[in-house]
C-alpha cells in the first residue's frame, strides 16, 4: 500500500509537469547513548584544575609509571566519580560551561560518573565569599531577577552536558553556603544577627536550581552543601527545609587537617558521626563531596588519615560516597589565578612529584 501511494504521487507530480523526487535514504540507525551506571559507592576526585593543568604542560603517570589520559590513571586507582566545579564567567574560561563540558565528556567516555558543582560565581564560592557573576550584579537587589539568573545559567549548562551525551548522577545547587549564596541577595546573616526573611530569599534560590536541574535530569539528586562536615549540621538542614527547600541528598566538606582544634582523629571521629546523624535523620544519601589530607607533609599519615575516615564511613549505609578534592596537583603547581592573587600553591594534592598518584590515592582502591 505505502508504495502504491508513492507511485500515485510520484505520477501526478509528473502529470502536474514537475519532476519525480529523488528517493530518499532510509534513515541510519540512531547512535547507542553511552550509560554510564551510577556507582552504589562513589570513590571520586574532583579534578576540575585539570585541562588548566595540561595546557601548561602537566601529565600524569599511573603508579608503574605508565603515561597515560588522567581518567585511565584515576580509573588505575579505583575513581569511579569525577566532580566538576562550575563558575559563571570565569578568567580563562577555566571552570566555565564549555571547560566543563568537554572534562566531562572525557570522563562519562572512560565511563565515570559525574557530579556538577554550581558555585554561581565567577570564581570560588565558600564561607567567605558568595560573589554575585559580574554579569549578574546589576540585579543583585531584586530577588526574583537573581532567581532567573540561577534557573537559567543552571539549565543553560546541564543542557550542554545533555547535549553532549553527559548524564550527571548528581547535583550540588551552590557550594558551601552555610551562609547563604548570592550575597547579598540569599546571605543569612551578617555580623550583626540574622537577616530578616534571610532563609526564605535562599531558599528561593536554591530552589530556582533545584527545578532547573530536575527538569533537565530528574533523575539526578539534587542538593545543597555545606563546609565542616564534624560539626552538628542538623540545625542548618532545618531551618533550610523549613523555608521551602528541596534536596534529595547532603553534601559535606571535610579536611581533618586544616584545623588545629581538634587532632585528626577527632575531627574525623565527629565527621563519621555526624554523617551517620544526618543520614538517620533524613534517611537520605550523603556524600563527603569534597575532602583532603596534607600529602606533602607527610604522605604515611596523610594516607592513614584518609584510609581510616574512608574505612569508617564506608561502614554507613546512607554515605553514598567520597570525593578528593584536586589530587591531581603535584609538584608546586597552581592556576595562574592563583598566581594573580599572590596564593600559595594548593597544599592537599596527592599526586607525587613525577605525576604519579601517591599513596594516599589507596584509599580508593577497595
Amino acid at each position: 500500500m505505502k508504495k502504491m501511494l508513492s507511485l500515485l504521487a510520484a505520477t501526478i507530480l509528473v502529470a502536474c509537469g514537475g519532476k519525480e523526487p529523488a528517493s530518499q535514504p532510509e534513515p541510519g540507525p540512531t547512535p547507542t547513548p553511552i550509560d554510564v551506571p551510577t556507582p552504589a559507592f562513589a570513590k571520586g576526585a574532583d579534578i576540575s584544575w585539570v585541562s588548566e593543568m595540561e595546557k601548561s604542560g602537566k601529565s600524569f603517570k599511573k603508579q608503574d609509571g605508565t603515561a597515560t589520559d588522567i581518567m585511565d590513571v584515576l580509573k588505575d586507582v579505583g575513581i569511579n566519580a569525577i566532580r566538576l566545579r562550575v563558575w559563571v564567567n570565569p578568567t580563562g574560561g577555566w571552570s566555565g560551561k564549555d571547560d566543563v563540558v568537554a572534562l566531562a565528556g572525557r570522563a562519562y567516555k572512560a565511563g565515570l560518573a559525574i557530579m556538577v558543582d554550581f558555585h554561581y560565581s565567577d570564581f570560588f564560592a565558600d564561607p567567605s565569599r558568595q560573589t554575585i557573576p559580574a554579569a549578574w550584579d546589576a540585579d543583585k537587589g531584586d530577588l526574583e531577577k537573581m532567581a532567573r539568573h540561577v534557573g537559567d545559567h543552571t539549565t543553560e549548562v546541564l543542557k550542554a552536558l545533555k547535549d553532549a551525551g553527559v548524564t550527571p548522577a548528581w547535583i550540588q545547587v551552590g557550594n558551601e553556603t552555610r551562609n547563604g549564596m548570592l550575597w547579598p541577595a540569599g546571605q543569612l546573616w551578617t555580623s550583626s544577627g540574622d537577616i530578616p526573611d534571610g532563609r526564605a530569599h535562599f531558599a528561593r534560590l536554591y530552589n530556582a536550581g533545584y527545578d532547573a536541574a530536575k527538569a533537565v535530569f530528574p533523575n539526578a539528586l539534587v542538593m545543597p552543601h555545606l563546609n565542616n562536615a564534624y560539626e552538628d549540621n542538623a540545625w542548618w538542614f532545618d531551618q533550610v527545609k523549613a523555608a521551602g527547600g528541596r534536596f534529595d541528598a547532603i553534601a559535606l566538606s571535610h579536611y581533618p587537617q586544616a584545623e588545629s582544634k581538634f587532632t585528626w582523629q577527632q575531627y574525623n571521629s565527629k565527621a563519621v558521626a555526624q554523617i551517620k546523624a544526618l543520614a538517620a535523620k533524613y534517611s537520605i544519601p550523603v556524600f563527603v563531596s569534597e575532602v583532603g589530607v596534607k600529602t606533602p607533609a607527610n604522605e604515611t599519615l596523610a594516607a592513614q588519615v584518609l584510609s581510616e575516615f574512608m574505612g569508617e564511613v564506608r561502614k554507613i549505609d546512607r554515605c553514598k560516597g567520597v570525593f578528593y578534592w584536586e589530587p591531581e596537583v603535584y609538584g608546586g603547581w597552581k592556576p595562574a589565578v592563583y598566581t594573580s592573587l599572590k596564593w600559595n600553591a594548593y597544599d592537599m594534592g596527592a599526586f607525587l612529584s613525577d605525576g604519579r598518584p601517591s599513596a594516599v590515592m589507596n584509599a580508593f582502591k577497595n
